[in-house]
């Protein structure tokens, strides 16, 4: 534990020197396949504190994916270290310490939209009347409450993904893993659910781990954004999003996001993001 917070204090930005929601050192994730060997992170160092908004952004197949998954224990370092929630990955996957959202809903069409937000509940074994209190409440605070009887195909994408947080968020996670849910939305739907989110983590105060290939997305919601490289994915840079914790669409348009983004941007060119 004494290695993990000097990590911490190595790693992490002043205003995320904290507990740490995750921790990963010198972390490597190597895939083999019918002879072919394919280096999906490597010496991947982060460390993301509690009630961070943290995105990571790169260009596709930089590992940002497989870095969540393996947060979520559903991959397996092949060297180095990982420490999600103070214990093992798995543990955190065993304690159901944490929710997923996948880039697409994942809702089952024969539920209702309230069913499929309690279908967590239902596996972890709660009491009915639990169950629908906490659907209830999580459905509310998406803005959907009064859909909880209808059911997905019923409902727009954006609505779909909007069910689909309120299904993560429903056993009360510490820890909210996003793998980039918004990218497949328009874009006013995109803006509506970029507003949305950032409020929801404000109000609950958990750490969110987002991935974006999008840099006005990462700058709006994040607290500090990882850029990484071209596989095999690495950390190039981890920026500070110094901006006031309300924030609107218009806060897009001033010069303090845009110099953020213009960093970004630098980073991933700086990383070949561009070749």
């Amino acid at each position: 534990m004494a290695a993990d917070a000097a990590l911490m204090t190595a790693a992490a930005p002043a205003a995320d020197v904290q507990p740490a929601a995750v921790v990963a050192r010198d972390l490597s994730i190597v895939f083999e396949a019918d002879g072919q060997r394919t280096v999906a992170l490597q010496n991947v160092s982060i460390a993301i504190g509690r009630g961070a908004f943290v995105s990571l952004i790169g260009p596709s197949g930089c590992g940002k994916t497989t870095l969540l998954r393996a947060i979520a224990d559903l991959e397996r370092p092949t060297s180095g270290t990982l420490v999600v929630n103070g214990g093992s990955a798995e543990r955190a996957r065993l304690d159901r310490a944490y929710g997923y959202v996948f880039q697409a809903p994942a809702l089952y069409p024969w539920r209702t939209v309230a069913r499929n937000v309690m279908l967590p509940l239902e596996i972890m074994g709660m009491p009915p009347a639990e169950r629908r209190s906490r659907a209830g409440r999580y459905l509310d605070l998406v803005g959907l409450k009064d859909f909880h009887r209808r059911f997905p195909w019923q409902l727009s994408g954006g609505m779909q993904q909007r069910v689909s947080i309120a299904r993560a968020l429903s056993f009360e996670p510490a820890l909210l893993l996003m793998d980039e849910p918004f990218g497949a939305l328009d874009e006013i739907t995109r803006d509506g659910l970029n507003l949305h989110l950032h409020g929801l983590w404000r109000s609950a105060g958990m750490t969110v781990v987002f991935v974006t290939h999008s840099i006005p997305e990462a700058v709006f919601l994040s607290s500090r954004i990882v850029v990484m490289s071209p596989r095999p994915g690495r950390v190039i840079e981890e920026i500070e999003v110094d901006l006031p914790a309300e924030r609107d669409l218009d806060l897009r348009e001033t010069p303090a996001f845009l110099k953020v983004a213009h960093r970004v941007r630098e980073a991933l060119r700086a990383g070949h993001s561009y070749d």
